[in-house]
């Protein structure tokens, strides 16, 4: 018990209230069909639209279907169509379907099924008069991508109404402090509507218009977008919800322009959302993580004088492994990080948080100082947003934040 984030509440709470949609309540149910039920007929006492997700699978504790069949009073009945998918989806990964699987695709009759191309459990929506029941799978890769390629548009369809989304991505600034800067914007919505979201070091902003056409819709987000834009200047790095790799990415590849990481606290995360952006073999060299101070000298030609007066957490040392990574990968760019991401490992003078992030190229060194909180994890997540926004604002021609 509580081993198990719900993301997924959050998720479809926020994908729901640009429909206008409200979220009456939410609850938690174990897998007891009994509770289960006894939740299902009082959710739909509360509202005409139930949402389920969880209990579609396979094993005997996936009962949300038979429990939610029961609910409405509907028989159960067996899909051929995803029975065959089922067929289809264990024979491409080379795997032996047991008979209990095929419960997967056992369904309350008459129910419209959701195809789940990111597992075997298929999803559905029942409906009983005016009310509806929409089950989803429980993982969040599942349920994402299925609420928003399949769900939206049935919930679109039975408002009568279209939307039109975009994304304002922001780095460097936090989300009550952004709210501030748009006070009046988001005090003064109708349509669109501007929804601030924050994630860890940064904030992103969805801009939605309701509409009867995507053409129409555009044009009511645009100006949004703009006085957005405007008013938040060069910390906006996207308007079209591309992540921050991606939009180096993007730039290097317009300028034709290579790239190297030398990593020691970000410990390969650097690296990783780089080569995460489809395509990065046009502009993505080498990374290395060079974590001790052996790794250091010997791989990117850090000078033992440097290590010996100032450590290796220190601009110093962020300055000499862009320039070594640079060197040796014979990139265009080159981005270190060094710094201590704790628990442990700080000091009065340099304590857990600080990190320095170099950027290395034919204009020469920047080393950016951070002084970060958070546990561990946080501080190197952080610390690759910061190596990212660096390249950024260099490639754009900005003035560096830190």
């Amino acid at each position: 018990m509580g081993q198990v984030l719900n993301t997924d509440s959050q998720f479809m709470a926020q994908e729901l209230a640009p429909l206008g949609i409200n979220v009456y309540h939410m609850l938690t149910v174990g897998d007891n069909p009994g509770r289960l039920k006894e939740a299902i007929l009082k959710a739909l006492e509360r509202a005409d639209l139930v949402i389920l997700s969880g209990g579609l699978g396979p094993t005997g504790d996936d009962l949300t279907k038979k429990v939610v069949a029961d609910a409405f009073s509907l028989p159960m009945e067996r899909s051929k169509e995803a029975e065959k998918a089922l067929y289809e989806r264990f024979s491409a990964l080379g795997r032996e379907m047991t008979p209990n699987n095929l419960q997967q695709a056992d369904f309350p009759k008459g129910s419209l099924i959701l195809e789940n191309p990111n597992g075997t459990a298929p999803g559905c929506i029942t409906e009983s008069g005016s009310k509806a029941a929409i089950l989803l799978p429980g993982p969040p890769r599942e349920l994402f991508p299925m609420f928003k390629n399949k769900v939206i548009p049935y919930l679109e369809a039975k408002s009568g109404c279209r939307l039109f989304s975009r994304e304002v991505r922001i780095f460097g600034m936090g989300e009550s402090s952004v709210e501030y800067q748009l006070k009046d914007l988001i005090e003064n919505q109708d349509n669109p509507t501007i929804a601030p979201y924050a994630k860890v070091g940064e904030v992103t902003l969805r801009v939605t218009a309701r509409c009867e056409q995507l053409e129409e819709g555009a044009a009511l987000v645009a100006p949004v977008i703009n006085e957005i834009s405007e008013r938040l200047g060069d910390i906006v790095y996207s308007t079209e919800g591309v992540e921050l790799s991606g939009v180096c990415a993007a730039l290097l590849e317009k300028q034709d322009a290579t790239l190297a990481v030398a990593e020691s606290c970000s410990g390969g995360l650097l690296a990783s959302a780089l080569v995460d952006v489809p395509g990065s073999s046009a502009f993505f060299l080498e990374g290395a993580v060079t974590y001790s101070d052996a790794a250091k000298l010997r791989r990117l030609g850090v000078s033992p004088a440097t290590l010996r007066k100032y450590g290796a957490v220190s601009a110093e040392c962020a300055k000499e492994m862009a320039l070594g990574m640079r060197k040796t990968s014979g990139a265009d760019y080159a981005l270190s990080t060094t710094g201590i991401a704790g628990p442990a490992g700080g000091t009065k003078e340099k304590p857990v948080g600080l990190v320095f992030v170099g950027l290395a190229s034919s204009s020469g060194v920047y080393v950016g100082r951070l002084l970060l909180n958070g546990d561990r994890k946080r501080i190197r997540e952080i610390t690759v947003l910061n190596a990212l926004d660096l390249l950024r604002r260099e490639l754009m021609g900005f003035k560096q934040r830190v």
